[in-house]
């Protein structure tokens, strides 16, 4: 799958629907950490899973081409860098998806949803990286 330089944030939600329309809602989470603003137009990319059944749970890829991230000073992480991250969810292709700072994407293959990970930076690209699995933990609630 390309990703397009303007991808911003991606994210996993539901379709929900109330009073004869279809939601997607937004996760607090992508206000707070800067990737989307309040009132902002954004287009929506929707790209079921692999594991879809009946109803299919979308990973949403929300993208602004007229807007400037609010911090344009790079991304947040380099290549060669080790990093902790956890699975938030799941793309298209199978692979994990991780947020670290300002809402920058890291996409890393072979994980599972909710895997907390040591991980590679291998290859940065101003709007996404990929990583590598170096240290697989196992945390408790």
């Amino acid at each position: 799958m390309e990703i397009p330089d303007q991808l911003r944030t991606v994210y996993s939600a539901t379709i929900e629907q109330k009073d004869g329309d279809y939601i997607l809602s937004i996760p607090a989470q992508e206000i707070e950490l800067g990737a989307l603003k309040s009132n902002e137009s954004v287009r929506v990319a929707l790209l079921s899973t692999p594991t879809s059944t009946g109803s299919p749970d979308n990973t949403v890829e929300s993208t602004n081409p007229t807007s400037e991230p609010a911090d344009s000073a790079g991304p947040p992480v380099a290549e060669g860098e080790t990093r902790e991250v956890k699975i938030e969810s799941i793309g298209d292709q199978g692979d994990g998806i991780a947020k670290v700072e300002r809402g920058y994407v890291v996409i890393v293959p072979g994980t599972d949803l909710g895997e907390t990970l040591t991980v590679e930076i291998e290859n940065v690209r101003d709007n996404v990286s990929f990583a590598t699995v170096v240290d697989r933990k196992l945390h408790q609630a």
